[in-house]
């Protein structure tokens, strides 16, 4: 395989990353642009010599020769875009979540093994610099096993802002579907363990400006023991964002103070945090280069696929899972929800 050939559908607001990681590429190139808005399809096409547009990827297809396709759409109504890519062959690297329901979740990754096409999610925060050093620091002998954490996120998120998509504003549980779903996977690939009881509240303010909750506040166990209180929220309401992601281990604390940095850790005594060196990174944008590098990888030379389908649906079952906490006020094993899986790697 010379290039990759990419068909990228939709064109909102994280297409645009997309565009610009794949053209700093040379081993690989935008063939096909698919959206159903007519004016956002000519001007992409107009920006992208030698593509071809589309409102559909089926239309698409039959056009152009591809070897693979980046899903940049709601995760609802991805029906027919994963049907038309398992039958032109074409690999699969779909933003997260990868679909509103665990139900369609599931019944997209069994329609792709059933053509044997890739699936691939894209968890880009897995591939922040501070992610993997976090998951490196909790591995050390120095500071132990995880045993409890806490993980705040309070942010003020403007949905009418031009430079996001609007659909999370008329979701059901947008707060889980769009954003807690990166912290639940975080968890999860972090703390290498599986949820085994969520108990959770999911709620609105009166000044949120979304139809459906932007609030989640939960407690999680983790095979193994490790519990994790996590509160979330999009109607925050101070503009400045809170992120807090702290875990206790037998020997001391380790703390992350932002979403993309402000990493370190300590013992029980130590007067303050020894900060970890990170390197500089543009965020949003190396992470989604270093998640597309891994994709590229696996089609090129057949190393594993990243974020894969059937590890997507876990974290996936743990939405579910808050939800129904809320709704009946019990605790729930999101294992029951669907199929069982080992943690991620």
């Amino acid at each position: 395989m010379s290039e990759v050939r990419v068909i990228l559908v939709g064109l909102g607001a994280r297409a645009r990353i997309w565009r610009r990681v794949v053209a700093a590429r040379a081993d690989c190139r935008i063939v096909g642009l698919v959206d159903t808005r007519p004016d956002a399809v000519a001007a992409a096409v107009a920006d992208t010599p030698g593509a071809i547009g589309g409102a559909t990827l089926a239309e698409v297809t039959a056009r152009v020769a591809a070897d693979a396709v980046i899903l940049s759409t709601p995760p609802g109504g991805r029906d027919d875009q994963i049907a038309a890519a398992c039958a032109a062959k074409l690999a699969i690297l779909a933003e997260k979540p990868l679909a509103d329901s665990v139900t369609a979740a599931e019944a997209h990754v069994a329609t792709a093994a059933r053509a044997g096409v890739s699936l691939a999610v894209g968890l880009n925060f897995r591939y922040l610099a501070v992610t993997r050093a976090l998951k490196a620091l909790l591995r050390a002998e120095h500071m132990g096993r995880p045993e409890f954490g806490h993980f705040t996120y309070e942010r003020w998120r403007d949905g009418q802002q031009p430079h996001l998509n609007k659909y999370p504003l008329t979701m059901d549980q947008p707060m889980l579907w769009e954003q807690s779903i990166h912290h639940f996977d975080l968890m999860r690939f972090v703390y290498d363990a599986e949820p085994v009881a969520i108990s959770a509240r999911t709620f609105n303010p009166s000044w949120s400006m979304y139809r459906g909750a932007a609030n989640v506040s939960a407690l999680i166990t983790f095979t193994g023991g490790l519990e994790v209180t996590y509160q979330g929220t999009w109607a925050g309401n101070w503009r400045p964002m809170t992120f807090h992601w702290r875990t206790e281990t037998p020997h001391g604390v380790v703390i992350q103070a932002d979403m993309f940095g402000a990493l370190g850790y300590a013992r029980r005594d130590d007067p303050a945090l020894t900060p970890v060196a990170l390197p500089a990174t543009e965020p949003w944008v190396d992470d989604a280069a270093a998640l597309l590098a891994d994709f590229i990888a696996h089609l090129r030379n057949g190393a594993p696929v990243p974020c894969p389908g059937t590890d997507h649906v876990c974290s996936l079952q743990m939405v579910a899972a808050c939800i129904e906490s809320s709704m009946t006020g019990r605790a729930v094993d999101p294992r029951r929800l669907g199929l069982q899986r080992t943690s991620p790697s």
